[in-house]
């Protein structure tokens, strides 16, 4: 495996191409392209890097002076070098008030991991020793926490193991969301728009529904929400009609879309015999599914509501994907797939359509 076959996997940005002629604007708008090509392409260059790691032939003892010099010299520190000449592109342009500022913060992330000083405290142990001392990289174990899993050209197939390059995968499309991102949020709103948006920090909930194929029929939900009327000394405070959506704190290729109709309750509420109750707290227990975390982005919408329901050229439905495309383009964490959860609200009630959409988010917490 040479540098240049390993290197050359990814879309590095070149800033000779951008004229500093043109406006503002139109430099900015070459970034822009750039991320989204970027986005296409460095998802699978790191999955490559992954299997080169995991690959024991490629690691014998007289190999590791060459490949401290792929991944030190040859990933890292170019990634380094792509982020000063970004930052400073950015710096330049940031006056004329066409930069996302949530690039800012998104850059200082990756330079951050990139110089060895990881977030991550499961991870900080091995990336030390490889920065210490890079002979440690003949141990297979070790490599094992630096490569991570593949996780595929999307970033969210299920990993055993998130590594080192898991971590630079995710920081690198945090800068490449920052900057295209707010741009595809703005296209994808055709006959809707975004009319508020907001998050939420909620105390401690009980959600309380059900769910079930007889639920596509009207009088079975409203049966169902009236008995969650019966409820009504333990309303929490957000009280919409909602369809929540979840997959057990695993990643969505791997365990199934649940959809509950149902509510947010007070988490002292008594669980109506036939009903499930999914518990909603603060603060992040580290364990896959629930509780889940009650802080979320709202996003209410209006305009055409077949248009806000469309599925067509979106990952999901129209209001998923733009709450979603919001969140990333402003660098809002979303606590993918150990507390990911989402859900449709009925604003106006269970039986007109619904207008308002929940993404479960980690911001920090006080």
């Amino acid at each position: 495996m040479t540098v240049d076959k390993l290197v050359q996997e990814f879309c590095w940005l070149d800033t000779e191409e951008i004229d500093d002629t043109n406006a503002g604007a139109e430099q900015y708008q070459q970034l822009v392209a750039w991320a989204g090509r970027a986005r296409g392409k460095n998802p699978l260059a790191f999955d490559a890097l992954t299997g080169w790691l995991l690959d024991d032939a490629q690691w014998s003892e007289d190999r590791l002076a060459e490949n401290q010099r792929i991944l030190m010299q040859g990933v890292l520190a170019r990634f380094q070098q792509q982020n000063a000449l970004l930052r400073e592109r950015l710096l330049r342009l940031k006056p004329t008030g066409v930069v996302n500022e949530a690039l800012f913060p998104a850059l200082d992330r990756f330079d951050s991991e990139l110089k060895g000083k990881t977030q991550d405290g499961l991870l900080q142990n091995a990336v030390g020793q490889l920065f210490a001392n890079f002979s440690v990289m003949s141990d297979s174990g070790v490599r094992k926490q630096i490569a991570g899993d593949k996780t595929g050209p999307a970033g969210t197939d299920h990993a055993d193991v998130y590594g080192y390059i898991n971590c630079l995968k995710d920081c690198d499309a945090a800068v490449q969301w920052a900057l295209f991102m707010p741009e595809t949020v703005a296209n994808q709103q055709k006959g809707f728009r975004v009319s508020s948006f907001s998050y939420q920090k909620m105390p401690a909930m009980r959600f309380i529904g059900r769910e079930g194929g007889d639920l596509g029929d009207a009088q079975a939900r409203r049966e169902l929400f009236c008995r969650l009327d019966a409820l009504h000394g333990y309303r929490s405070g957000f009280d919409y009609d909602i369809l929540l959506l979840h997959h057990n704190g695993l990643c969505v290729d791997v365990s199934p879309c649940h959809a509950v109709w149902g509510r947010f309750m007070k988490p002292d509420t008594p669980v109506p015999e036939g009903f499930l109750s999914l518990e909603f707290v603060p603060y992040d227990d580290g364990k896959e599914g629930p509780p889940y975390l009650s802080q979320f982005a709202f996003a209410v919408f209006s305009g055409d509501s077949a248009a806000m329901h469309s599925c067509e050229g979106y990952d999901s439905d129209a209001m998923y994907d733009v709450t979603r495309n919001i969140m990333l383009g402003q660098g809002v964490p979303i606590p993918y797939p150990h507390k990911y959860w989402a859900a449709e609200v009925y604003i106006d009630g269970w039986h007109q359509p619904s207008t308002g959409y929940l993404f479960s988010a980690q911001r920090q917490t006080d």
